[in-house]
Order: structure tokens, then C-alpha cells, then sequence
């Protein structure tokens, strides 16, 4: 009870700070709003669906937006800039891709952030996500081992990155849906669903706010 606490105020204290701050639309710039009008409609839920590979079977992975444009501009001003009051524009489209994954009374397992990330924050952003659409982070996961950072990495490095980095604890018996804020490859979902079903969970899918658009085959 006590973490959870003290995470609650870290988060109120970042968007008390954010207000007392000079404020522009985290989607265009204009000044004096945190998020205009326009940008916000471009936030409407727009729910897609891909599939990843997981050890003991492919996993649905549901995201509501696609990383880019406005959406991304907003996500990134969370991350890097800590404007968490900014979480409550994407909870649609999280709460659109939970509801498209038809698994609503699962429990929702975040990606874990790093310790690096965390002292840089003061909040986990795959949690704040799921408490903006109300609902309760269960931190069944944990790493095991330091990872690097998977920006810039191809498909196969990422996935080699991340490799056997997770375990879940108090997920046996549980149905589950992981939980991050963007999926690009896949490989960082993948290994949850890998660390969950060796603790014996049933992943029932992995949604996002966002995923970033899957590029098409070039060349001969």
C-alpha cells in the first residue's frame, strides 16, 4: 500500500509542477494550452491489431493509436518532458485497444521500467496508463538482468537485447494482459508473455497506446 502512495503523489506533484510551468500543446506548439482542441480530436482511438511470436503461442497485441504525429508528440512530452497530466488524453485509446483485446476482466501487467528510467521520471509511464483508465498496475514482472537501450536497434538485436531479461512472479493461475505504452518489433511484449507463462499465467493479450507503423518491404 505504501509504494503505491508514494507513487500517487510522485505523479500529482509532476502534474502540479507541469501547471506552474509556461504550458504549449504538446501536439502543435500553441501557446497557453497543454493540448488544443485539434490535437485532441486527432487522439480519437483508431484501434489496430498485429500478432507476436511467444514461446507456447502467438499473442494479439491491441494498440489504439498509431505512433506518430500528434500521438507520438504527446507520448514522448510524458516520457522525456513529464507532463503526465498529458496521460489522461491517451486513456481512450488504451481503454479502445482493452476493449477490442475482449479480455476486460483480466489483470493488467506493465512492462517494467528500468531503474535508470525510474530515478530519471519518478513514475513508471506503462502504469500511470493503466491507472488513467482506472485500473490497478499488478507488477507481476521484474528484470533479471540490465538490458540496453532498444532505440536504434534492428528487429533481431532488439530481440537478442531483451532475450530472457524478465520473471514474473505471483502470475500462476492468473489471466493476464500485458501492458506497454508503444510496441514497435514486438520483442520487449514477447519476452513478458515468455516470463509469464513460465510462471504459469494465461496471456490472454497485450495491448498499447500506440504502435508504430509497420513499414513495407523495399527493394527486389
Amino acid at each position: 500500500m505504501i509504494p503505491e502512495i508514494l507513487v500517487a503523489v510522485r505523479e500529482a506533484c509532476a502534474d502540479a509542477l507541469a501547471l506552474l510551468l509556461p504550458v504549449s500543446c504538446a501536439g502543435c506548439d500553441e501557446p497557453d494550452v497543454a493540448l488544443c482542441e485539434r490535437c485532441a480530436l486527432a487522439l480519437a482511438p483508431d484501434p489496430r491489431t498485429r500478432f507476436i511470436e511467444a514461446p507456447g503461442g502467438v499473442v494479439a497485441v491491441w494498440s489504439g493509436l498509431a505512433f506518430e504525429g500528434v500521438a507520438a508528440r504527446v507520448l514522448r512530452a510524458i516520457k522525456e518532458e513529464g507532463r503526465t497530466s498529458l496521460a489522461e488524453a491517451l486513456a481512450p485509446a488504451l481503454a479502445a485497444a482493452l476493449a477490442h483485446a475482449g479480455a476486460g476482466d483480466a489483470v493488467l501487467v506493465p512492462l517494467p521500467t528500468s531503474r535508470q528510467s525510474y530515478r530519471r521520471r519518478g513514475y513508471r509511464v506503462p502504469d500511470l496508463l493503466v491507472r488513467r483508465i482506472g485500473r490497478r498496475p499488478s507488477r507481476l514482472l521484474r528484470y533479471a538482468r540490465r538490458t540496453a537501450d532498444q532505440r536504434g536497434l534492428d528487429r533481431d538485436a532488439r530481440a537478442r537485447n531483451v532475450a530472457r531479461s524478465l520473471v514474473a512472479t505471483g502470475g500462476a493461475g492468473r489471466r493476464v494482459v500485458v501492458v506497454d505504452d508503444v510496441v514497435t518489433t514486438g520483442a520487449s511484449l514477447a519476452e513478458a508473455v515468455r516470463a509469464l507463462r513460465a510462471e504459469g499465467a494465461d496471456v490472454a493479450a497485450a495491448i498499447t497506446v500506440a504502435a508504430t507503423p509497420r513499414r513495407r518491404p523495399t527493394g527486389r
